[in-house]
């Protein structure tokens, strides 16, 4: 079904999937239609129950609804979404939420306190990659039915087991993992299973329905997902806030930055997300195009596995972070889309700091592999997503590893390929980005510090237990930060962290992204948040 056609038949299935597969693109993007170029490869599901990607995190923010949401214009401030208000237990261990009445899921259903209850016990029981945002409050499989509950159709309750800073639980909240899903849809459409290492109960709770399908009350409904081809969002005529202004929003999967901007340029789509420092000029300069950015809370770094027996070695950490070319980096790849960092906290967190000791300097890391008894150097793989500015830097580090001896093989893959094989432990070397899962500075310091059991079974599969980083020591560092009511002193035991990561972790962080988009000067109201789940695309009208 040709494209033109195709939009006038959205309302069925068929029509959408038609859609999805159609491959010819349109002059002018109907008005009626935001139609975005963006490099979505990393979508693994769009169940918030698992869904832990940067790109998935920008489709449930806007489809899906929480009990309280983090302010974009300005992250120090949690407001309410779902819940009309709070309130929180002398002891700090109990938190009651009253839910604003009348509210509808997409469906129809209406949403209660038993639907944000079960959204906390699916997420939880499917022990998926973000479950760990919930189970570090002493969430179980057996308690979180009796701990995150329904005490009435509009008041919901959660009990954690300490008495953390509730800015800290409050913040947690915001994260996609707390989406609230429509609980009677959702277990309509739940598989039984067999209990097994996938599932640890006899149902699916609904996943396999929800990895593609939805069953939220966002502003936008998600009409279909295919991988590496389109993602279509349809307005929600349910939705209890501010109204969409477009009756549709497509992504259009567009790799290369050239692409996305010739299709810009020639009408075929709206926004342009994925530009590098070259397109991104030629767009400012021309006619009726607009270049609109905003710092994101996501660092981008290179990860050294621990399982590796040369990468263990701390004088080789040091010396793969003096391989690094950052100034050149800084000067090319990333101007414009990134600044150079090299702290797990990014600019404007709780306690970040800006220390930056590295530079490239092969005689220094030549220096240190003979302390490591590896003057002749040594080979490793390196784990890359196929999409710019990550190939170039990982081509650099390539380029300048081998000056002292190491050779490097690229081993190039979609983002689904590669951050799977990473969440496996199974990489030598990796390039990846973390983005703050909540705006609170545990959400990047217990991923880079923390490792509570480095098995490879372990329940809470972090970053430094990715990389097999056995760190006992800075886990409980971390933990007691938790439990600091003092700002100042929370402030420095994570400064103190990141000193101790800067110098012997297994991370070379490498800068901290600048989201940039280019787009046409007809939309208004368009604007990238502070995070992928604030890129809000409700607000945007045409012209």
């Amino acid at each position: 079904m040709p494209i033109r056609k195709t939009f006038a038949v959205l309302l069925t299935s068929a029509g959408l999937a038609a859609m999805v597969s159609a491959a010819p693109a349109w002059a002018v993007t109907p008005a009626d239609t935001l139609v975005e170029g963006f490099a979505f490869d990393d979508i693994i599901s769009v169940d918030p129950g698992e869904a832990f990607e940067l790109s998935t995190a920008e489709i449930t923010g806007n489809t899906y609804n929480m009990l309280v949401r983090i302010n974009p214009e300005n992250t120090a401030e949690v407001v309410n979404e779902l819940a009309e208000s709070w309130s929180v237990s002398d002891d700090k261990l109990t938190y009651t939420f009253k839910l604003k009445p009348g509210l509808k899921f997409a469906s129809g259903n209406p949403i209660t306190a038993e639907d944000v209850a079960f959204s906390m016990e699916r997420a939880v029981k499917l022990d998926k990659s973000p479950a760990f945002l919930l189970t570090q409050f002493g969430l179980t499989g057996d308690n979180v039915t009796e701990k995150a509950k329904a005490v009435d159709p509009l008041t919901f309750t959660l009990t954690v087991d300490k008495p953390y800073a509730p800015s800290f639980v409050l913040n947690v909240l915001t994260a996609t993992v707390a989406s609230v899903v429509d609980k009677k849809l959702v277990m309509s459409k739940a598989q039984p299973v067999t209990p097994s290492e996938k599932y640890k109960y006899d149902t699916d709770f609904g996943n396999g329905f929800l990895k593609t399908g939805y069953a939220g009350s966002g502003p936008y409904k998600i009409m279909a997902w295919k991988a590496n081809e389109a993602v279509v969002l349809e307005a929600n005529p349910n939705y209890f806030g501010e109204k969409p202004k477009l009756k549709r929003v497509i992504y259009r999967y567009m790799k290369e930055s050239s692409s996305q901007r010739l299709a810009l340029e020639a009408g075929d789509i709206d926004v342009a997300r994925n530009l590098e420092p070259g397109d991104m000029e030629a767009v400012s300069k021309k006619q009726g195009m607009v270049i609109t950015s905003a710092p994101k809370g996501t660092v981008y770094f290179i990860s050294f596995n621990q399982k590796n027996k040369d990468l263990a070695k701390p004088e080789v950490r040091e010396a793969l972070k003096y391989l690094i070319d950052y100034d050149a980096i800084g000067a090319t790849l990333i101007k414009g889309v990134g600044t150079i960092h090299q702290t797990f906290l990014p600019a404007g967190q709780l306690g970040a700091i800006d220390d930056k000791p590295y530079k490239l300097d092969v005689a220094k890391a030549k220096e240190l592999l003979a302390k490591a008894g590896l003057k002749d150097g040594f080979s490793v793989t390196f784990d890359v997503r196929n999409i710019q500015p990550v190939t170039g830097i990982a081509e650099s580090f390539q380029q300048t590893a081998a000056q002292a001896g190491i050779k490097v093989e690229i081993i190039p893959g979609d983002g689904k390929q590669t951050l799977t094989k990473f969440r496996s432990r199974k990489h030598d070397l990796y390039i990846g980005q973390w983005g703050s899962d909540y705006f609170d500075p545990n959400s990047n310091a217990e991923t880079f510090t923390s490792n509570t059991d480095n098995s490879d079974d372990s329940k809470n599969k972090t970053l430094a237990w990715r990389n097999a980083w056995d760190v006992p020591a800075l886990t409980k560092e971390t933990q007691s930060a938790l439990l600091e009511p003092d700002a100042a002193k929370r402030a420095t035991i994570y400064q103190d962290l990141q000193k101790k990561v800067l110098a012997d972790g297994p991370f070379a962080i490498i800068y901290q992204q600048v989201e940039i988009a280019g787009h046409s000067e007809k939309l208004k109201n368009f604007k990238l948040g502070p995070s992928f789940d604030t890129n809000f695309v409700y607000t945007i009208s045409k012209d």
